[in-house]
């Protein structure tokens, strides 16, 4: 066991290479931080401190995304409004949306008819240049009414700030924090947090006790990642997790790269279900059978883990 965990840098990425990576961190961080409990991939997770209960697996609406489009928004209104209720009727309660993705609506549409109680929306700000069509960035507070009147909802669950690079984003965004802090006082969210797209920024993160819930790039090939070395980020990973915070892993298979190549999204289910300090998945799916694929690889690797 010792001389697992103790892997050097080549021995891991030859670990890579075999499909064996998910071992040695499955291995290492089960001991410290335990694994699911549960063998449903639809069952309901708690995320961190955030007091949120997600299912495990969440779906994301933000495939090939930008400036206010994606997939979903560029097919068929119909298709993608069909693909979002059958991931619902299968039972993913948890829908993951950005103002860079424009899916507001659809999501809205699928879920009109729907029990608000039996559903979390997860929304993110954009405060960056760019990713979105007009040049202003008003506050939080203005973006989040307005992101309530698209979803047609009085709260979202949950508002993150989003696509954070640099190291210092939580003083050069303290306004709009304070701004989400004290909607979350109100209850127009239930929680707040922040998607990171540097390892830096993530350790940033970590560092702030404003972060309810947190996006991170996770996989066992370093694809799409904020390190090309998965044992960087998931050292970090896991001192989020302990930290308390609720970890979302997004990226498992590489930002699409690995969408056709079902031995490595195994392997990389298997990795990250593995590692027992992210609490949630979300996978952007494109077609109907994806949603039942993955939710059937999920449950076989929840029990080959348990």
């Amino acid at each position: 066991m010792k001389e697992i965990i103790n892997l050097h840098r080549r021995e891991f990425l030859r670990a890579l290479s075999l499909g064996t990576a998910h071992l040695i961190f499955s291995r290492q961080m089960q001991a410290e931080t335990g694994k699911y409990k549960i063998t449903n991939p639809v069952q309901k997770v708690q995320l961190g401190n955030s007091g949120l209960e997600p299912t495990l697996v969440g779906f994301g609406t933000g495939v090939h995304a930008g400036n206010r489009t994606s997939y979903l928004t560029r097919q068929d209104k119909n298709k993608s409004i069909a693909l979002l209720r059958h991931g619902f009727e299968k039972g993913i309660k948890f829908f993951d949306c950005a103002d860079t993705y424009g899916t507001h609506g659809l999501v809205t549409e699928a879920l009109k008819n729907e029990d608000r109680e039996k559903f979390l929306l997860s929304s993110k700000i954009w405060v960056r240049s760019g990713g979105i069509p007009e040049p202003e960035r008003p506050n939080a507070d203005i973006v989040v009414d307005r992101f309530r009147k698209e979803l047609d909802t009085d709260y979202l669950d949950l508002v993150q700030i989003h696509c954070m690079v640099d190291n210092d984003w939580t003083d050069a965004q303290k306004k709009q924090m304070d701004i989400l802090e004290n909607l979350k006082a109100k209850g127009i969210i239930r929680a707040h947090g922040v998607s990171v797209h540097s390892l830096d920024a993530m350790k940033a993160a970590l560092r702030s006790p404003w972060v309810d819930v947190i996006h991170v790039r996770i996989n066992p090939y370093g694809i799409a990642m904020d390190k090309p070395d998965p044992q960087e980020v998931v050292k970090v990973i896991d001192q989020l997790h302990l930290s308390g915070k609720g970890v979302i892993g997004m990226k498992l298979v590489g930002n699409g790269k690995l969408r056709d190549d079902k031995d490595k999204i195994e392997k990389s289910l298997k990795f990250v279900l593995g590692l027992g300090s992210v609490n949630m998945i979300i996978v952007g799916f494109e077609e109907t059978n994806q949603i039942d694929n993955y939710l059937s690889l999920v449950e076989k690797n929840l029990n080959d883990i348990n």
